[in-house]
């Protein structure tokens, strides 16, 4: 099995609300959307088993790390995050500090997360196009992401995004930090 290319619709004569657009996704539970800040509506397409497998490991190296130090809280790509810049979108994997998760209410942390994560991983996989994923983790910057690391495996490139400074791209190998954000979390 193949997997298609995420579907994005222009919704430019339709504004969703965001109860309609929590609605549509609750509607269809195996249909995962994504709303770009721009108002298209995402539907975002399985991974293949390659991808799936790189990103649980992601997702567990996070989490062990999060574990030993409590410092926040880790989430997988079935969180979907209400981007205070706009949009609505679904890391591969992402983190947020302990204190900005515990001041959320318990009907926030129940529903979609009305903040942005101050780390995220997304991982291109071979059907993802990377004008997409560029202009969603500037998104995620532009909503206050602290710190994000796009991985290009077709590039063999990563692209780390931080507050107020420009894209920084290093080629594989790399051995990549979380700098002051995750303090001690480093990938090889």
């Amino acid at each position: 099995m193949t997997t298609g290319l995420p579907l994005m619709l222009s919704l430019d004569q339709v504004n969703l609300t965001d109860e309609q657009f929590y609605q549509l996704c609750q509607a269809n539970p195996d249909m995962p959307l994504e709303r770009s800040a721009a108002g298209a509506l995402i539907i975002m397409s399985p991974v293949g088993g390659e991808s799936g497998e790189r990103e649980a490991g992601l997702i567990s190296l996070l989490w062990l790390w999060n574990h030993q130090t409590r410092l926040g809280k880790v989430f997988s790509s079935s969180t979907l995050f209400k981007l205070p810049q706009g949009g609505d979108r679904s890391p591969d994997a992402a983190w947020v500090e302990l204190s900005r998760w515990n001041a959320l209410t318990a009907e926030q942390k129940s529903g979609f997360v009305p903040l942005c994560p101050d780390f995220v991983i997304e991982l291109r996989s071979k059907t993802d196009s990377l004008a997409p994923l560029q202009e969603k983790m500037q998104e995620y910057r532009a909503s206050g992401l602290r710190l994000g690391w796009l991985i290009n495996l077709q590039d063999e490139q990563v692209e780390i995004y931080r507050t107020d400074s420009k894209v920084e791209k290093i080629d594989f190998p790399a051995q990549l930090s979380g700098e002051d954000v995750l303090l001690g979390f480093e990938l090889n």
